[in-house]
């Protein structure tokens, strides 16, 4: 066994031989023999494997093992320089690329986050040496590995690198073994999370930049949900799963990406069962999550089949939470206690009701008994939503930047925008007739400049409380009538949770969205710890060595 001094010694003699290195093969092998000795010892061993292995073929398979055997060492730093060695083997030999990729992929389930940066490292070496190969082992690794953990690492490390590789990487060919190993692991991924980074590398790639790669993209969601299948709703994993697929597809939709084949399908497989098991269940969350995700589908479904049956639908639905003004005592109770409504759902139903009534704008005017009950409804939503927002402007008033970044105070903003939104659509509705020309943007979708506009047109400006009067317009209505009591105490952390991103959003009564979880429907465990489970796995490899 070699010891610091010897190895330095066998260093010289194979380097100072220059071109016939390769003729110490003895000593290169003594070198191997440092594996086993001190912490520098073995340190030394990694970097001087590093340095000759392409003089010596054939021992090269010893070479590679012990080099693995490094990165499983007892020392911290042995591991990362066995880590930061490994890419340097590849340089002459290209047909290792694919297998050291697959090693460095599965050591991606490292705790300490020096180690999984020095991982990302060397992958990242490796992908700009030889993508293919490297897509090969990490694709393998996602495909196949049993640790939850390993696979979840190795697809959001792809999806944080394929955006800062260029086109030389990137090629036509890589491109194309993306998408083909990426349809494979959307068939085994575990969490929404891992859906939603796989969907995001593939829209990352050059070929899905215009609008015939987003048809791609959404013919591909549409493979996961599969709209052949019937939905067993008793079943929550396989609704949230559908949830999770569907929410993938959303930000593709435009007025030449239709999603009509996606609300067909929730309005036969999921909203019936808004009412039969979800809402049973006490899943208020999922219900919520079902209501936002058809909101964003109805702008973009063109014309839709059997129209009135799904503003019907949806009509009896905004009955269950637009409630009649409370009278007599009840009155009085309202005035004492406050009044609970459900303003998040209001928003995504209201929204629904008003896109799909553009195409069948008789819907409330065909009967002026129903026009009159809805407007009766939509008044006094209207004045408590205007009273709530005067409360919550007075919470955030004079507010720091900082301030505003609490967790309490982004659920305010959210509500803030909300109960505008609201009023927006209903002072639409209070035209003679009905109009359905309002356009906002859903509270929950990140802000953009358009959607900041629309929160200073809507959060930021006071509204005249809207009320309903067969005679009248809105426009012709000059003073305030009594409000009635705006709800009290009733918006708190309980109210809702705000969560950033797409799918955020409060929920004005009821539970919010949880965080992360593992909603998708894939049972599964982050597994052992990686020294449990590492060894033994290097023949498993398809490519091997």
């Amino acid at each position: 066994m070699a010891t610091v001094d010897r190895l330095y010694a066998l260093y010289n003699i194979i380097d100072d031989a220059k071109d016939k290195a390769g003729e110490h093969e003895t000593e290169f092998q003594e070198i191997l023999t440092g594996v086993k000795g001190g912490a520098g010892e073995r340190r030394l061993t990694s970097q001087f494997i590093a340095r000759f292995f392409h003089h010596f073929p054939s021992q090269q398979e010893q070479a590679l093992n012990a080099l693995f055997d490094l990165c499983e060492d007892d020392d911290v730093a042995i591991r990362k320089q066995a880590i930061k060695d490994l890419p340097t083997l590849c340089r002459d030999k290209p047909e290792l690329v694919a297998k050291v990729a697959d090693i460095l992929a599965q050591l991606l389930q490292m705790e300490d986050t020096g180690e999984v940066a020095t991982v990302h490292n060397s992958l990242l070496t490796l992908l700009k040496m030889d993508s293919k190969g490297t897509l090969t082992g990490l694709f393998y690794q996602m495909e196949h590995s049993d640790d939850e953990l390993v696979r979840e690492r190795c697809i959001r490390f792809l999806h944080g690198k394929v955006r800062v590789l260029g086109p030389q990487v990137l090629t036509t060919d890589v491109e194309n073994l993306i998408v083909t190993e990426a349809k494979k692991v959307l068939q085994v991924v575990s969490s929404e999370e891992e859906l939603s980074c796989m969907m995001g590398v593939l829209r990352e790639l050059k070929m899905y930049k215009s609008v015939k790669g987003f048809q791609q993209l959404v013919d591909l969601v549409a493979e996961q949900v599969d709209f052949t299948r019937t939905l067993d709703t008793t079943d929550t994993e396989s609704t949230h799963r559908v949830v999770s697929c569907v929410k993938q597809a959303l930000p593709l939709f435009s007025s030449q990406v239709r999603s009509t084949q996606f609300i067909e399908y929730m309005w036969r497989e999921v909203v019936p069962a808004l009412d039969d098991h979800l809402e049973a269940m006490d899943n208020g969350a999922l219900v919520l999550e079902v209501l936002k995700i058809l909101a964003e589908l109805v702008p973009h479904a063109g014309n839709v089949e059997e129209i009135v049956n799904k503003i019907t639908v949806i009509y009896h639905k905004l009955l269950e939470v637009m409630p009649l003004p409370p009278e007599g005592d009840a009155a009085t109770e309202a005035l004492e206690g406050g009044v609970s409504l459900e303003f998040s759902r209001v928003e995504c139903l209201l929204y629904t009701f008003h896109q799909l009534a553009k195409q069948h704008n008789e819907f409330l005017t065909a009967d002026q008994q129903r026009l009159k009950d809805f407007r009766i409804r939509l008044q006094y939503f209207a004045r408590v939503s205007q009273a709530y927002q005067k409360r919550l402007r007075e919470a955030l008033a004079n507010k720091t930047g900082d301030e505003l970044k609490t967790e309490e105070n982004k659920i305010k903003l959210i509500a803030l925008k909300t109960t505008a939104n609201i009023n927006v659509l209903i002072k639409d509705l209070f035209h003679q007739p009905p109009s359905y020309k309002a356009s906002i943007s859903l509270s929950w979708k990140p802000v953009t400049s358009s959607g900041g506009k629309s929160m200073t047109n809507g959060a930021e400006k006071r509204h005249t409380p809207i009320t309903f009067d067969s005679n009248t317009s809105p426009k012709s209505q000059k003073t305030e009538r009594q409000i009635y009591a705006p709800p009290r105490d009733k918006y708190s952390q309980r109210a809702g949770q705000y969560s950033g991103g797409g799918g955020g959003g409060g929920n004005f009564r009821g539970q919010g969205r949880g965080g992360r979880g593992r909603g998708i429907g894939f049972p599964g465990s982050r597994g052992a710890y990686y020294r449990g489970g590492f060894r033994g796995r290097r023949g498993g490899f398809r490519g091997g060595y």
